[in-house]
């Protein structure tokens, strides 16, 4: 930020610079000229005067002996000075005047010293007048005596009117020097208003993001490039803020799930070793006590399992890897072969167990152990929520080149407000009133990995549910 905002001060202070600069040369260089033309050099203004009054020495060269007593020759003489605008005066070698056109002066004779000049001495003492001598040659070439010119020098170098034109340029680069500075000047504005403190505004919101603070929006009311990068930016401060509050609840549920596998598998644990104490101590009168130990303690274990089994494959599915092997089988002895032991655990819970009456032959890809995980894990939870008396039924059926497996039963059903969360990690449920085959026990793993099992198989597990009525999973894999 302070670099573009420095490089900019920087860019406008030579901007300036240069500017100035541009308009300095071309006034100075406009202005130069201009007098230059304005003051004509010493030997180009002695040219010029003999120019202007050659007509007039060479008229006095040809009749200087006559001009003193020749009426009309002075009349003429005068006329031209008249026309021509200048004061002429004709003296001989001694000073003597034998003409002059200035009317009114009768002087005789002029000091030679101070009022004969043959330079522009005169011009110097009285600017605007130039007042210089030419001598009158003979044709024999000798000098009769020197003619007097003065000149206005507004006569001689009339004032030209500036070119019209070089006042315009001027006037052009003028007035586009300071269009260049507004521009400028305007650019700088513009960019510190909706560049520099936009992006002043989005660092401020950055350093709150940093400290925690993810509710501070990020607002700005114009539909351009820095508006599209505000909306991404709160696009971005919203996911973060979303992505955090989804750790913070990763974190509360993992506490919550190490707190429940403790306490679940202390549970058991606990019992196996009442019931080997038990033994141990020889408390068992007879074969059937000790085999009902023996059973119960089976029990606890299965159920520790099936709590490590659910760990396990929940950890591997956090670390993106849940070993799911596909071989090509046939779905009749699979499915009898999952079926089958489960049939005798529904069977010892009271509840009644219904099986396929067929099962489709049909060739699938399948890894069978996590195909039985899943099924394991439907009809547990089925026990769940059903008493006894209560029934739970496998159907197995071909649709549309998919094979439908349904695992119904008609206990108490999912709660409406349960119904969206079911298969999210760590969710368990409202727990079913009264009581049921099973008690409610779990981590809440069991659907999360069955639908990751399910879809890992390029099939789908779904559900539908009544309220005291029951509940209908589906679960679909493609037919080879």
């Amino acid at each position: 930020m302070m670099y573009i905002k420095n490089w900019m001060k920087k860019w406008l202070w030579s901007t300036l610079i240069c500017v100035l600069l541009l308009f300095i040369c071309i006034f100075t260089l406009f202005f130069t000229n201009f007098n230059r033309s304005d003051e004509p050099q010493n030997e180009f203004v002695i040219n010029q005067i003999r120019l202007k009054v050659n007509e007039q020495l060479l008229y006095i060269e040809d009749h200087f002996t006559s001009l003193e007593q020749n009426l009309n020759l002075r009349n003429s003489l005068q006329e031209m000075s008249n026309s021509e605008g200048i004061d002429i005066t004709v003296v001989q070698l001694d000073g003597k005047i034998l003409f002059n056109s200035i009317e009114g002066d009768i002087s005789q004779f002029i000091n030679l010293e101070e009022d004969l000049h043959y330079d522009l001495f005169t011009s110097q003492q009285q600017p605007g007048i130039i007042k210089i001598a030419f001598p009158i040659i003979s044709e024999t070439h000798e000098q009769l005596g020197n003619a007097i010119f003065t000149i206005d020098r507004d006569i001689l170098f009339p004032i030209e009117q500036p070119v019209p034109s070089n006042f315009i340029l001027l006037f052009i680069c003028g007035l586009l020097c300071f269009c260049i500075i507004g521009l400028t000047l305007y650019f700088v504005r513009k960019s510190n208003k909706e560049i520099l403190l936009p992006l002043n505004h989005l660092k401020n919101n950055t350093k709150e993001i940093i400290k925690g603070n993810y509710e501070q929006k990020t607002v700005y009311s114009r539909a351009d490039e820095i508006g599209e990068l505000y909306a991404v930016f709160d696009q971005m401060r919203l996911e973060i803020k979303n992505l955090t509050i989804q750790r913070d609840e990763q974190e509360q549920n993992q506490k919550k799930l190490i707190s429940s596998i403790s306490h679940e598998v202390r549970t058991p644990l606990t019992t196996i070793k009442a019931y080997l104490d038990a033994i141990s101590e020889g408390i068992c009168p007879d074969m059937d006590s000790l085999m009902s130990y023996i059973q119960t303690m089976q029990t606890n274990t299965e159920k520790m399992s099936r709590l490590i089994d659910d760990l396990f494959i929940h950890t591997l599915k956090e670390l993106g890897h849940i070993p799911v092997n596909l071989t090509e089988q046939y779905s009749k002895d699979i499915f009898t072969n999952i079926l089958h032991p489960i049939r005798h655990y529904v069977q010892t819970t009271g509840i009644h167990f219904i099986e396929p009456e067929s099962i489709p032959n049909v060739l699938i890809q399948v890894d069978k152990h996590r195909l039985e995980q899943v099924l394991s894990n439907l009809i547990t939870n089925a026990l769940k929520h059903t008493t006894k008396g209560d029934s739970i039924t496998v159907s197995i059926n071909i649709e549309n080149q998919l094979l439908y497996i349904n695992v119904i039963d008609n206990g108490n059903g999912i709660l409406p407000q349960d119904m969206p969360f079911i298969f999210e990690r760590y969710f368990r449920g409202t727990q079913a009133t009264g009581e049921t085959a099973v008690k409610n026990e779990g981590a809440g793993l069991g659907l999360s990995i069955c639908k990751h099992i399910m879809e890992a198989h390029n099939g789908s597990i779904s559900f539908k549910s009544k309220q005291n009525e029951g509940t209908t999973f589906t679960l679909t894999l493609p037919i080879i």
